[in-house]
């Protein structure tokens, strides 16, 4: 079978984002809806010896009016430094930084572009490669331009545009889809379970597993996977996977 995951573009996600993308063949971002702020579309939280820090991408909202992800785009270039800074600050006795420091600040130096979906995407693709995640990431526009239809119909639309079998959803999506509709269709729907993750050694008091991936890396090295679900093959999900 072939499993697909569908979800709109984070910035340095949490782990368990990245464990969709490790579970699935194709992964789609769903960036041609709506950008929310305040959201996790363009930021994320790193961990620091004064608590919990939001690595935030300022970016130009438009109020009311429809903006996609696609459409938004960066109000300060200065970011990236900035950024690199305060993980530099907070992750600088980190077992792992030495392991990753150099290829961590590449990436953010390489960040030339001010639309919000594309930045996502080049740090989705490096960080996928750090945690050893080969799934083929594509993006929603170019395989099913039609936002307009109904919700949970071009999700089905979606995973067929790619050959996918089996539909691997986030947990929350449950409050909207229509399960009979993949059943309909031919299409295996399954839920993530984000429960019973490991504790790993995090610096910064108590342990929090609501942080970016970068502080599983920088932290846990070339063992984070062994603090994920991808590698198990799936059986972290719920039955019927």
């Amino acid at each position: 079978m072939t499993t697909v995951v569908i979800s709109q573009s984070n910035y340095i996600p949490w782990k368990g984002y990245f464990d969709l993308i490790g579970l699935a063949d194709v992964m789609i971002l769903y960036d041609d809806v709506q950008f929310t702020k305040r959201d996790w579309r363009n930021r994320n939280v790193i961990k620091t010896q004064s608590g919990s820090h939001w690595l935030t991408i300022p970016v130009i909202s438009r109020g009311r009016y429809h903006q996609s992800i696609l459409d938004t785009v960066v109000a300060d270039l200065r970011w990236p430094a900035q950024h690199w800074r305060a993980i530099a600050s907070a992750y600088a006795h980190a077992p792992a930084f030495p392991l990753y420091a150099r290829r961590l600040e590449r990436l953010y130096r390489a960040v030339n572009g001010s639309h919000l979906s594309a930045i996502n995407h080049g740090f989705l693709v490096e960080l996928c490669a750090m945690l050893g995640i080969v799934t083929d990431i594509r993006w929603s526009h170019e395989l099913v331009p039609s936002p307009d239809e109904d919700r949970t119909q071009r999700l089905i639309d979606l995973v067929k545009s790619v050959g996918g079998t089996r539909y691997l959803s986030g947990p929350a999506a449950q409050s909207y889809i229509d399960p009979a509709l993949f059943t309909g269709a031919g299409i295996a729907l399954t839920y993530m379970d984000y429960s019973d993750y490991p504790e790993y050694v995090q610096l910064h008091g108590p342990f929090s597993h609501t942080v970016s991936v970068i502080d599983l890396l920088l932290n846990a090295g070339e063992e984070a996977s062994r603090y994920m679900k991808f590698p198990q093959g799936g059986e972290n999900v719920v039955p019927g996977w």
